[in-house]
């Protein structure tokens, strides 16, 4: 299996998305097409702080923050993607994740680093992190991949901080409200003095209600970061205001989620 998966990549027939011929071997096995970059993040309505794209702007206040931000049910500061989750980028991300096609990190890095807000300063990139069984399973965590694309391109080094000291369910498959619980407690800081005062960037590679990403930046914050925000390489499409308002739950004690 392994040995037919390496002469696939050495000897490719077909792109690995359009089926276009290909006439050069690469360690990316995908036509010149299906790696143009996605037209970037652009969005007439969204949250001035989480960046949830909505249809219209009656979601947002006079400040521009959506009803989770307005509720204070953000853990993070900031949020960031490069573009949505739809088309050929979703399908690159699959490769890259599912299809353990790693050479793709560097791509997927490089419009990450097209991303980066250039006028905020960070003291670290911090790779959302995955739990040892399902990275044992998978042969790498993504995130790390392209947090260490990402500080190469931009200078601020890697922290590996944050752990997942609870396996969790595949989000996914779940609700919004399912992910909330899903990921509550499901992340630490081993060592908080590392990260005390310290301004971060949590990396992904995919956001889409946030619970993941929030459960992690509110263990980075208790655990006494400075700062939190997140970026990614996707995000996934326009909400609408309920089902935002579905992901807050009861009160913030069961843990905060975001769009």
């Amino acid at each position: 299996m392994a040995g037919s998966r390496f002469l696939a990549l050495l000897f490719p027939a077909d792109c690995a998305i359009c089926g276009t011929p290909l006439h050069t071997t690469s360690a990316v096995p995908l036509c010149p097409d299906c790696l143009t970059p996605s037209e970037p993040f652009a969005a007439e309505h969204c949250c001035a702080r989480c960046r949830t794209p909505f249809l219209n702007s009656s979601p947002l206040d006079d400040q521009g923050l959506c009803s989770l931000c307005r509720l204070g049910l953000t853990e993070f500061d900031w949020s960031w993607s490069y573009a949505l989750y739809e088309g050929r980028l979703r399908q690159l991300i699959h490769l890259f994740k599912y299809g353990r096609m790693r050479p793709l990190a560097r791509v997927l890095g490089s419009w990450l680093a097209n991303a980066y807000p250039r006028l905020e300063q960070f003291d670290a990139i911090v790779p959302l992190p995955l739990h040892w069984w399902k990275r044992m399973r998978r042969g790498f965590n993504q995130s790390d991949l392209l947090a260490r694309e990402l500080s190469c391109r931009v200078g601020v080094p890697v922290l590996n901080a944050a752990r997942r000291c609870r396996r969790t369910a595949t989000q996914a498959s779940l609700t919004p409200a399912q992910r909330r619980d899903n990921v509550q407690g499901a992340f630490d800081v081993p060592a908080p003095a590392r990260i005390r005062g310290l301004s971060l960037l949590l990396v992904d590679d995919v956001i889409t209600t946030g619970s993941t990403v929030n459960a992690c930046a509110k263990a980075l914050k208790q655990a006494g970061a400075a700062r939190v925000c997140v970026l990614t390489v996707a995000r996934a499409g326009r909400q609408t205001d309920a089902r935002l308002l579905s992901l807050s739950g009861k009160s913030k004690v069961g843990g905060g989620v975001t769009a």
